[in-house]
């Protein structure tokens, strides 16, 4: 059962990767969570640290998109300022914005990558469609309240990988 939670890696940061790095692991596809991953929960704006990560990797050939459980004008307003694709009010974990990010993108599960801060969302709902998945630390030591139940949640997950699994943070793939 806790494998369904256990994410391949943990990343202190996501902007560490590389196109380069992704390639070497077969992958080609980064799907990504906004808030608390790329920015802080309460911050309105892309920073120049989103748009220039982005970029190199889609001059690189890598594929980027945002799923995000936000709303629409949270999360347009970032992809707009990036230039790159979202899908907004995702239901993370279900699998349905996964599965639309993939056709979206003409991607598979085995060339993706999900990169998220929550393992209740992001982590369980890329591991359920048998993508990649990458766990970061959260930006913002602060949540909105719909996440503060995911995070308690969470804290005992970890609790219980840290135990059973090689699992620790690390700086880069």
């Amino acid at each position: 059962m806790l494998k369904k939670f256990s994410p391949d890696k943990m990343l202190t940061s996501p902007f560490g990767i590389t196109a380069d790095q992704l390639r070497k692991m077969g992958k080609t596809t980064v799907l990504t969570d906004l808030d608390n991953t790329l920015l802080a929960w309460d911050q309105l704006d892309a920073t120049d640290e989103i748009s220039n990560w982005f970029r190199l990797l889609e001059e690189e050939g890598i594929k980027v998109m945002i799923v995000s459980n936000n709303n629409e004008e949270r999360v347009k307003r970032v992809a707009i300022a990036t230039k790159i694709p979202y899908l907004a009010k995702a239901k993370k974990p279900l699998a349905t914005a996964f599965q639309q990010a993939l056709a979206d993108l003409g991607s598979t599960p085995e060339e993706t990558v999900m990169i998220g801060d929550q393992i209740m969302t992001d982590i369980f709902g890329g591991n359920r469609q048998r993508l990649t998945t990458i766990f970061v630390r959260p930006v913002k030591d602060t949540d909105g309240f719909a996440t503060k139940f995911n995070r308690f949640m969470e804290r005992i997950i970890l609790k219980k990988l840290a135990k059973k699994s090689e699992l620790k943070w690390e700086d880069s793939l």
